[in-house]
């Protein structure tokens, strides 16, 4: 009896210096223990997401995927999945368990291992809220005050709910909810039991248990989660059966990016983060964007299209690498899989090699996986490139083209189709999310046809606003983003060319001139004091008409009337009637090369100001954030664009008026406690008004004479403007534009617009010193290719009504509204003075009340302007 009482002595020591310990332990760490009570208000890490303004999701940025969901919209066999796995005394133990704590212990005291967890669902809570996941006992031991701290401040139900939302699962998702998303493109409440469990078996380790990267190990621990399912009485043997012996389905899903727009999505994400900070990336915002999701398609489809053309018609620049030379062996078909995936996408582009060439078709491995072929159709155009302007002989068969070991860049065609095959690849590349790009990819069905492409050299650039207030409809800065993340549309400020001219000609109808006055088309050949040379500045093409009208001047792009105009108008007063569309007047050139368009300037800017032609008058802001709402759905923030709106300004005249006219009376009778009713001025935040409504309609008649031409064919009057195709291929009246080439081709623009869309198209190579060129013919295509110089109207113009034909499509024709204070009279065409004629050589003409010719055509016209070489300007 005497050892026994000893032994409960020595026992009842032992526990006490247990306890003893336990809280000398607690008082140590307490100070160093976080607050536990901040869970309740605790904010879920969840990414900022990118959409278009009809809903489509653009993008997200933010390091975590999750979707955060209440318990009770968690499926029942979920958590009993999960407790059956992580913790099955979960609703029992304070918060730690001590049989599992026990068993860890033994497990350490005989193997010497750290390798059997004892961490409970609580613990794991505040180790994903509050530690880090090394493996220390000074970490345990926090984490174990930790579970006991968050018993007493959360429910039990309150604590598995942030669990469920918080776990970290593979690919950046954590949770449950986003884990189902990313591995079955499901609603968690989606789920089968299979899935169910390896979803709930992933907690032990995400990377290795991964059911995409390691299905085998997916499989096993699935069969581990079941099994406990089953013990446990959560489900019967029949369903452990049929779950047990389901395939692995898992594959990786994007983040439901249903419109890529990377450009745009850059833009946001720094406007974010200048409003928000970092806070951007993680509080769950939603932002929507002003972009629609037809026009940024159409816009993305036209840009690259018009590229590749371009970049196809002069020439092949050959293999991007070879892998093998003729004669060797080919690698073996999992080593050319690897290989491929060092290849980036670039939209269509997928890097592929040619296994073997034929006599009319070559057969080729394409990044991913899949095999196929290119047949002749598809490489024909692949004449040898030499430089920008010159290409070599029409290849007559496969083998003078490819050859087997060659990497090359192809596009996908759809069977019996010609139009190229799109896949989610390139939108997960653009997130940083290389190796899922290639799981998608290899996910993909893509078609067996294929065509031979190359990575385009040029870039380009393609924005359309509405004129009426700024909002961007769609935005491309570039072929590919993963090519250059350099956005042409707002960062690429270059020559403008012929671009420039509609604000010279409104400088000059604000002067007093109008589309009938005649300037001089003919050469000039003057000292130009403030350059210090002789300048000879040249139409192109080559041709002078003599005396001809504003209007048809500049629909032909003519550059010596320009000039001319710039001259009489003065290079300073240019330069100040400018800089109200919102060019820099410091940095345009102060010499007659503006006239010409050597001024510098972003397709943003260009689109911009185009708009005041469009909209009457104002000049508005792009702006491309509609609103932002928080994790909860409220708006934290609104646009507030400045509006293009006569009738806006002439209301606000109309009671400025009515102010006026009554008076100091009227204001008394407002200041009465009395007189709640009295009339308060409408507020509208109108865009600043630059030009008159007049002003901008007669530069709208003249542009749009640009695309539809003016005279009488069948009197062999007739005559084309300059943007010609656009008539051509739209036939709508309803449509302004204007081309721009610079010297030597270096840049080419198209701006045009309906009254509520304004549209740039520019193309050019980064390369300062590279030209656009010129395209030779091409034997092996038909007779409907582009050959010849580069130009507005044939390289940029082309991807302006690709993306119009779509924009407009299902759009009412809306003629261009005739404003109060412009009067139409008939006047000749050769003279542009008025007649009593009403045959081809006249036409009606609109002028800005009081500006009519006072003379008719039978009189001595005389000149325009006084010079000093009594020329006509």
């Amino acid at each position: 009896m005497k050892w026994l009482k000893r032994l409960l002595a020595l026992g009842v020591f032992g526990l006490f210096c247990g306890i003893a310990g336990v809280l000398g332990l607690y008082f140590y760490f307490a100070p160093q223990l976080p607050d536990v009570s901040t869970l309740r208000d605790v904010q879920l890490q969840t990414p900022m997401r990118v959409f278009s303004a009809d809903g489509e999701l653009i993008s997200q940025f933010g390091e975590q995927r999750r979707i955060p969901l209440a318990l009770d919209d968690v499926p029942e066999q979920m958590i009993q999945a999960v407790l059956a796995t992580e913790d099955n005394r979960f609703y029992q133990h304070p918060g730690i368990d001590p049989i599992g704590i026990t068993r860890a212990a033994v497990n350490l005291a005989v193997t010497g291992e750290k390798s059997q967890g004892a961490s409970t669902i609580t613990q794991q809570v505040a180790r994903n809220f509050f530690l880090t996941r090394e493996k220390t006992y000074i970490r345990k031991i926090k984490e174990i005050f930790l579970a006991i701290k968050i018993e007493r401040e959360l429910s039990k139900d309150e604590i598995l709910a942030l669990y469920l939302n918080k776990i970290p699962l593979g690919y950046r998702s954590f949770g449950v909810g986003a884990a189902a998303q990313v591995y079955y493109g499901k609603d968690v409440e989606e789920l089968t039991l299979a899935q169910i469990a390896v979803i709930a078996g992933l907690p032990q380790a995400p990377s290795a248990l991964n059911p995409i990267r390691s299905p085998e190990r997916a499989r096993e621990r699935r069969r581990v989660v079941l099994g406990r399912m089953l013990t446990t009485g959560y489900i019967t043997q029949a369903e452990f059966d049929e779950a047990n012996n389901a395939e692995i389905t898992a594959t990786y899903h994007g983040a439901e990016i249903t419109l890529p727009a990377p450009y745009l999505a850059e833009m946001v994400r720094q406007e974010m983060l200048e409003r928000f900070g970092e806070e951007a990336y993680s509080s769950g915002m939603d932002v929507y964007t002003t972009i629609n999701a037809k026009h940024q398609q159409a816009a993305e489809q036209a840009l690259r299209d018009n590229l590749l053309a371009y970049d196809h018609r002069h020439g092949y620049r050959g293999a991007i690498a070879k892998l093998w030379e003729d004669g060797q062996e080919a690698e073996s078909t999992e080593a050319l899989i690897e290989r491929l995936r060092s290849y980036p996408n670039y939209g269509p582009l997928r890097a592929a090699v040619v296994l073997e060439v034929g006599e009319t078709d070559a057969s080729i491995l394409v990044k991913g996986g899949k095999s196929g072929t290119i047949d002749w159709d598809g490489m024909k155009w692949a004449r040898r490139f030499i430089t920008d302007s010159r290409q070599g002989p029409a290849p007559k068969s496969p083998s003078e083209i490819l050859a087997s070991g060659d990497v090359i860049w192809v596009e996908a065609l759809p069977v019996n189709a010609e139009e190229p095959v799109e896949t989610e690849g390139e939108a997960l590349a653009q997130e940083g999310m290389a190796e899922e790009a290639d799981a998608v990819e290899a996910q993909t069905e893509v078609a067996l046809a294929y065509r031979l492409s190359q990575l385009p050299d040029a870039g380009a650039a393609l924005v359309a606003l509405s004129p009426n207030d700024g909002a961007v409809r769609a935005l491309v800065g570039g072929f590919s983003f993963n090519q250059s993340k350099f956005n042409r549309v707002t960062q690429a400020s270059r020559q403008v060319g012929s671009n420039i001219k509609p604000f010279l000609y409104s400088a000059a109808f604000e002067r007093g001139m109008t589309l009938a006055s005649l300037v001089n088309d003919a050469p000039i050949n003057r000292w130009d004091q403030a350059m210090g040379v002789a300048w000879r500045p040249r139409n192109s093409p080559e041709v002078y008409d003599g005396p001809m009208r504003l209007r048809v001047a500049l629909a032909q792009s003519k550059n010596v009337v320009s000039v001319r105009l710039i001259r009489q108008l003065g290079v300073p007063q240019v330069i100040d009637h400018l800089a109200k569309f919102g060019f820099p007047a410091d940095e345009l050139p102060r010499n007659e090369t503006l006239s010409l368009g050597s001024a510098s300037l972003t397709p943003m800017q260009v689109a911009s100001a185009y708009g005041s032609f469009a909209n009457g008058g104002y000049l508005v802001s792009p702006y491309f954030i509609e609103r932002v709402e928080d994790s909860m759905g409220e708006v934290i923030y609104q646009a507030e664009p400045q509006l293009a709106c006569s009738e806006c300004e002439e209301e606000l005249a109309a009671f400025e008026q009515h102010r006026q006219v009554a008076g100091e009376l009227a204001a008394a009778l407002c200041e009465e406690p009395e007189q709640s009713d009295c009339e308060q001025a409408p507020h509208y935040n109108l865009a600043p008004r630059v030009i008159s409504e007049q002003n901008a309609f007669l530069v709208t008649q003249a542009l749009n004479s640009a695309i539809w031409g003016g005279g009488n064919w069948s009197h062999k009057t007739g005559w084309n403007g300059t943007g010609w195709r656009a008539a051509q291929q739209l036939k709508r009246r309803d449509i302004a534009g204007k081309t721009g080439t610079t010297n030597d081709a270096k840049d080419a623009w198209f701006s045009g617009y309906s009254q509520d869309l304004v549209v740039t198209s520019w193309i050019g190579f980064d390369d300062f010193n590279r030209t656009l060129g010129q395209a030779s013919y091409n034997n092996n295509l038909g007779r409907n290719q582009v050959t010849g110089s580069e130009f507005g109207a044939r390289t940029a113009q082309p991807a302006w009504i690709d993306y119009m034909q779509v924009a407009l499509d299902g759009v009412d024709n809306k003629p261009f509204r005739v404003p109060e204070g412009v009067s139409t009279v008939r006047i000749d065409r050769s003279s542009g003075l008025l007649t009593n004629k009403s045959d081809h050589t006249t036409r009606f003409e609109y002028f800005e009340q009081g500006s009519e010719p006072k003379r008719y055509s039978r009189q001595q016209s005389g000149s325009v302007f006084d010079s000093e070489d009594d020329e006509l300007f």
